[in-house]
Formats: C-alpha cells, structure tokens, sequence
C-alpha cells in the first residue's frame, strides 16, 4: 500500500458559519472513523495554529519561521495507507465533503530503509 497526505489550509474553511463548526467536526470525526475501521488511517490531526514553527539547522541553531520560499502549511491534514490512489481520492472525497473545502492529496515516496 502507498501512503498520502490528505490536508487543506485552515482558510479554507472560513466560509463556514460558527454555528456549523461542529456539525464539520462531528462530520469529519465520522470519516476518520471509518477510515480507522476500515484499517486505512495512519495519522490525522491539525497543526496548533497558536504555536510558530521553527527551523532547526544542523549545527542545532534554531531561528523562527520556516524555510522563505515555502508557502504557509498550516490546518489539518490525514495520512492514510490506502490500496491505490483512486481509493485515496474518494477517501479525499469524503473528507473534503465533511470538512466542507477541497483537499490536496500527496503521495508519500517509498523508502526501503524506514519500511515502506
């Protein structure tokens, strides 16, 4: 199996009132069940938007922010081990129809070395 990550920034999801916040929650919460059900998930969650990413270079210096040409990653994101990319498009599907904004899907590169 291949693994993906399956994520979206979180603006993408300003256009839902407060009110409906979690109905999405309770929505999504439903799809990552049945992706666990369904032996698929690895990992899901979202970034903590209260706290800023750092750099950490080799000699351990640390300086905030990331690297300048990356675009701002941040909301949520799934990893799923699914049988082909088609099954990760619909489990893409189901999540952006939960969450009620696209997804972006990746697919993860195999490495020998760490198992996959």
């Amino acid at each position: 199996m291949t693994r993906y990550l399956i994520s979206f920034p979180s603006g993408a999801m300003d256009h839902i009132p407060v009110e409906e916040m979690p109905a999405v929650g309770e929505a999504a919460h439903a799809v990552v069940r049945e992706a666990m059900d369904a032996g698929v998930l690895v990992f899901g969650g979202g970034l903590a938007a209260d706290v800023d990413p750092v750099m950490v270079a080799g000699d351990g210096t640390i300086t905030a922010g990331t690297y300048p040409q990356t675009k701002e990653f941040d909301g949520g994101f799934t990893i799923l081990d699914a049988p082909s990319r088609e099954a990760a498009l619909e489990w893409a599907a189901k999540l952006a129809a939960a969450c009620r904004c696209a997804q972006e899907i990746r697919e993860f590169g195999a490495d020998a070395a760490v198992g996959n």
